[in-house]
């Protein structure tokens, strides 16, 4: 049986993130490292191909993510997802923007959505502006990053600068609303010749409510958080079970490591709490 989504994530980290979180609504999931040489699994309802785009040249990028594209799209999967960061690391070059026309391109579709929205992890997004913990983005301690530093917190300005097509907003008031009036505005923004839509959302609900607005789209993307909601629009459509958990993560008994590469603050502050408690090596 052919998946029900082909995904391809910007780095392997946001590969397994998405992949757990479809896990835990649900969908049995594949990580593939990088382009397979391989047939697709038989009995994944997700595949997740982690590429090393997000930092890469522009042409990079775009060349690996079109190759991971088609080698989904032969699985023959109903629809496809790119998956960013919840912080919308990018550079005014890119590589968000130009990938996400590439892949458009590829699939021969006028129009997208990007919410990068992750509520779970108090990553909201309020009339195209992004919030870290309810702080703008460019105030937080990404505005620090080492390789993307984001200095911009309006995404509708930050995702223009990097595209060809016409970038547009679906707001708060809208998705507030609900699935048939965030259909409407996709419909008037197609109309209106926007190809890319960044969309509000500041809870679960409302990622839910946009993926089955969009359910006939063949290409989304954002962070893990709407994925959530494109898990749970399956469920709803029949076409999973009851959307728990697929099978208990396995019991990991004798001794373990845990190996943090991030210079994030959240991941900071969680290195120095493990130094308070356990043996610590430094690489």
């Amino acid at each position: 049986m052919a998946p029900l989504l082909g995904c391809i994530a910007d780095d392997f980290t946001g590969a397994t993130d998405l992949a757990g979180t479809l896990v835990l609504k649900g969908m049995r999931t594949t990580v593939m490292l990088g382009v397979p040489g391989c047939t697709g699994p038989a009995d994944a309802d997700a595949v997740v191909v982690a590429l090393k785009s997000r930092n890469a040249s522009v042409s990079h990028a775009i060349e690996s993510s079109v190759t991971a594209m088609r080698w989904l799209r032969d699985t023959n999967c109903r629809q496809f997802y790119f998956k960013y960061c919840s912080t919308f690391d990018s550079t005014p070059r890119g590589n968000i923007g130009p990938v996400a026309e590439a892949l458009m391109h590829e699939l021969g579709t006028d129009f997208t959505i990007a919410c990068p929205a992750f509520p779970a992890n108090r990553r909201t997004v309020y009339n195209g502006y992004l919030f870290v913990d309810e702080t703008l983005l460019e105030e937080s301690p990404m505005q620090f990053h080492p390789l993307n530093p984001m200095t911009d917190s309006n995404l509708v300005r930050l995702l223009q600068a990097q595209c060809m097509r016409k970038v547009g907003l679906i707001g708060y008031p809208t998705v507030r609303s609900g699935s048939a009036a965030i259909l409407g505005a996709v419909r008037e923004a197609r109309a209106l010749g926007t190809s890319l839509a960044i969309v509000d959302a500041v809870s679960e609900t409302d990622l839910c409510e946009i993926a089955f607005a969009c359910q006939d789209l063949p290409l989304l993307t954002g962070a893990s958080g709407l994925a959530k909601g494109v898990a749970e629009t399956f469920c709803r459509r029949g076409l999973l079970g009851s959307g728990e958990s697929v099978s208990p993560w396995p019991l990991v008994r004798g001794l373990s490591a845990a190996i943090s590469g991030s210079c994030s603050a959240t991941t900071q502050r969680q290195v120095a709490w493990m130094e308070e408690r356990m043996p610590t090596f430094r690489i």
